[in-house]
């Protein structure tokens, strides 16, 4: 997930990776070596080598031996990373790759472009949302899957790229010919003024760049008038403890502490402390956190929990308390290590155990899996005293859903079974045949009936069997797809938040908190005020709802 690190790859010095903290040195000496282990490692392979009943090649040997050992450690977050994956690790931890600057997916068939990363290629050369990409250097794209157009789409700086693109609305296909950039895909997605004055930051990731985005995005809410920040960590799996230090930092007074790890060695022994007054004092912060937010995502809000410096709404968090340290091999991969736990301000630890991660738990009436948990966990107190519990990701403050699912609506996905991908498809198909119609005039539009059984109509046109009377009961949850797919095309990916925004259950229930409140401890009382809150299930709406569908950058 995320977190920091002090890291001995050039490519990734002086940062963490996803899940952990990558630290700064070199493997070292061993010690003794284990003569006897040794002597039975080398019999065994020479057995495997000379008579096995296949042929293997003495380096796939040793590779398999590298994965099995590390694999057999039973940590889920230590692995042997290939080149290509310690590559895709660099990236995902830098925020920058060159390309065209594309989110797309694969949709019906085709490559569909679903927005465009400001300032890239694609940007300068007007590509735009719902864009079909058909084309890449003469060779249809039909069936391609969204890694097979990464491949082709992505290469080095200033090289060439040929592809044509059908545009709803516009007779033929469009060519383009677009030399590759550096393109940064920003940690914070979105900054927007929702309403009453309160400021909206989404966060995706704990890239390079991440705390000087956010800084940056604070400021301009400030300057439109913001009077409470709601910071959205939801699905935010982690990235650089550095960042999630630096972005905790800008919110707290000097000399608080924010994180402390914990591991064998020196370097993995360290408390991280807030080096600064904050940036902007008295200043009511909401954060939003779900299940998907991991690592550094929980660093920044056990560390403004404990210090009551924000309200916590939503989900229990993942609960990836380890770090791990990134080690060079001479192919050019390397070896991911968790090296170290981590620890909240007050002392908590909010790593899963196994057991818990993977077991089957009854929830709590009134609440979430967290006042499940709440009941045998570990309590601690915050600075002002509040109760907060360790031993299982960050426990919030208020429990809120990030997608209210009625029972009629989970009937109608599971019902889907294995079309779900079909009716995506049929959304997004009818959606860019309104955008090519002219569509609707304005992003508040109103679904119609007539809208809807044009979607049936393209649903039972691609085989899904489906029983109508299933599909009328489920009509508002598909209203807001189509409201949403549609939207997307039509205005843009920024009205297409705004209307997934009055929809999402954890951001409405932040603005009813953060409207208004003067301070963070009126924040705090309007929270104890709130009846108790049961959190709807929300899995059976995973990949079609979702607040932020997954995307793949070109």
């Amino acid at each position: 997930m995320r977190s920091k690190a002090v890291v001995v790859l050039a490519a990734l010095s002086a940062s963490l990776v996803t899940g952990g903290w990558l630290v700064g040195r070199g493997l070292q000496g061993q010690g003794r070596s284990a003569v006897g282990g040794a002597r039975l490692f080398d019999e065994v392979m020479a057995h495997v080598s000379r008579y096995y009943v296949d042929s293997l090649a003495a380096d796939s040997l040793y590779q398999h031996a590298l994965v099995g050992m590390v694999r057999e450690l039973g940590d889920p977050h230590s692995a042997v990373l290939s080149p290509d994956r310690l590559r895709r690790l660099t990236e995902s931890t830098s925020g920058n790759y060159a390309g065209l600057g594309m989110r797309v997916i694969a949709r019906d068939g085709w490559v569909t472009v679903v927005d465009i990363i400001a300032a890239s290629p694609a940007d300068r050369a007007g590509i735009r949302p719902g864009d079909r990409v058909v084309d890449i250097e003469g060779e249809s794209t039909r069936g391609w899957t969204t890694d097979e157009a990464i491949r082709r789409m992505r290469g080095a700086p200033n090289t060439r790229v040929r592809f044509a693109v059908e545009r709803p609305g516009v007779d033929g296909r469009i060519p383009f010919t677009l030399a590759r950039d550096e393109v940064h895909i920003r940690a914070v997605r979105r900054v927007v003024l929702l309403a009453d004055g309160v400021g909206y930051l989404d966060v995706n990731a704990f890239t390079n760049a991440t705390a000087d985005e956010v800084r940056q995005g604070v400021d301009s809410l400030r300057t439109l008038g913001a009077r409470t920040v709601v910071l959205d960590l939801r699905g935010n799996p982690g990235g650089l403890l550095d960042q999630g230090v630096s972005v905790a930092d800008l919110f707290l007074e000097r000399g608080q502490p924010i994180v402390r790890i914990k591991g064998r060695t020196g370097e993995a022994n360290h408390t991280f402390v807030d080096g600064g007054a904050q940036r902007w004092a008295g200043l009511p912060v909401v954060v939003l956190v779900n299940e998907g937010s991991a690592s550094a995502a929980e660093i920044v809000a056990g560390a403004l929990q404990d210090h009551d410096r924000a309200l916590v709404v939503g989900a229990t968090t993942y609960g990836k308390g380890s770090a791990q340290s990134i080690f060079p091999l001479p192919d050019g991969g390397a070896i991911k290590l968790t090296t170290a736990l981590w620890f909240t301000p007050v002392g908590r630890s909010i790593n899963k155990p196994l057991e818990v991660e993977e077991g089957d738990e009854e929830e709590a009436e009134g609440g979430s899996d967290a006042a499940a948990d709440s009941v045998r966990r570990e309590a601690f107190r915050t600075d002002g005293g509040r109760t907060v519990y360790g031993g299982g990701g960050i426990t919030p403050d208020v429990a809120a859903s990030d997608t209210l699912a009625a029972p009629a609506e989970v009937a109608f996905l599971r019902a889907l079974g294995r079309h779900v991908g079909d009716f995506r498809d049929a959304l997004t198909a009818y959606a860019l045949s309104l955008t090519g119609a002219g569509g609707p005039r304005s992003a508040d539009f109103a679904v119609t009936p007539a809208m809807r059984e044009a979607l049936w109509a393209r649903m039972t046109a691609r085989g899904i069997v489906l029983d109508r009377a299933v599909f009328d009961a489920a009509a508002p949850l598909v209203d807001r797809q189509l409201a949403y797919e549609v939207t997307r095309y039509s205005f843009g990916p920024e009205a297409e938040f705004r209307r997934r925004a009055q929809d999402d259950a954890a951001i409405q229930l932040a603005l009813r908190l953060a409207t208004g409140a003067t301070t963070q401890q009126a924040l705090f009382q309007r929270a104890d005020a709130l009846p108790r809150l049961r959190t709807a299930a929300t899995a059976p709406l995973e990949g079609v709802v979702g607040a932020r569908p997954p995307h793949a950058h070109r």
